[in-house]
């Protein structure tokens, strides 16, 4: 049997499709809509699914269909607002699994595949190489010390493994970065691998709390731009504007976006933070009672 079909024959059957209706009244809404879907994995013979958190957040359950076609219903786990993670449960033991393997062992250039749910009972796989194995930020207040790309372009939902030559999920694919070489973004593996305790503890299903400010950011040359401001975040309230630049948090220069990030998760949440932005001609400082991005999202 060729090596490759043997592979995404242990690999396949751990894939899952997953659909998720939001309350209408959760903040996330207004962002990503009330029905959701994507891929997930299942880890764990005791029913556990990885994810990525924006396909879940503000779901109470979350309707999971296996490649069978049979349907259980999961109850969200945990959500990682620092990751991007989310951790769900079925009631169902003994489920194919894939193993988990953390992105330390696998260097550019190796090859990796993409499998990822397009609907009920369907996926899709794609190949790629690794081509990024590094720091990322995002347009929203996300950044991850570590993250893989890789030129293999997602087939599917977003959700689903990240898979190396020996059959394990190094990471969840999370975005779909469309640039040359880098079609993919994916969050490694040991985002969770090393906070397994913490996705499993008892207590609210919200973890990774840091000060936030509810903005969204893009950074032209040594400049850092407010894009827009979440709705009842933080920023919107304080009175923070789509077109102010930030060249300071607290009288330190900003210099790039994952700089403010930085700069900001380090409060404790509630910490009033000062933002110097130049607006049209004007230079004026913004007083921000940052938030917890978990307790905004709870």
């Amino acid at each position: 049997m060729n090596a490759s079909v043997s592979l995404l024959g242990r690999v396949l059957p751990a894939i899952v499709h997953l659909e998720a209706r939001i309350p209408s009244e959760h903040p996330s809404v207004r962002l990503l809509g009330v029905d959701r879907m994507g891929s997930g994995t299942v880890i764990d013979p005791s029913g556990l699914i990885l994810t990525v958190n924006y396909v879940v957040i503000g779901a109470q359950e979350v309707t999971v269909t296996m490649l069978d076609r049979r349907q259980l219903t999961a109850e969200v786990v945990r959500h990682d607002f620092q990751s991007g993670l989310a951790l769900l449960r079925v009631p169902e033991r003994g489920l194919p699994t894939l193993p988990l393997a953390p992105s330390t062992e696998i260097a550019l250039g190796d090859d990796v595949f993409i499998v990822a749910s397009v609907g009920d009972h369907e996926a899709r796989v794609a190949n790629g190489n690794v081509t990024y194995l590094g720091k990322f930020d995002a347009n929203w207040e996300y950044m991850l010390d570590r993250c893989i790309m890789t030129t293999a372009m997602n087939p599917g939902l977003g959700g689903g493994p990240l898979v190396d030559r020996s059959g394990r999920a190094v990471g969840v694919v999370s975005l779909n970065m469309n640039e040359i070489g880098r079609f993919s973004m994916a969050v490694p593996s040991e985002y969770f691998l090393e906070a397994r305790d913490a996705f499993l503890a008892a207590g609210p299903r919200g973890m990774g709390g840091h000060a936030w400010l509810g903005v969204f950011c893009y950074a032209i040359e040594d400049s850092v731009v407010i894009a827009g401001v979440m709705p009842g975040a933080p920023g919107e309230r304080a009175g923070l504007r789509p077109g102010d630049v930030v060249t300071a948090i607290d009288g330190e220069p900003v210099a790039d976006r994952a700089g403010l990030y930085r700069a900001v998760s380090r409060r404790t949440p509630g910490a009033a933070v000062a933002l110097t932005v130049t607006r049209g001609e004007r230079q004026v400082v913004v007083e921000v009672s940052s938030g917890d991005v978990v307790e905004f999202f709870a």
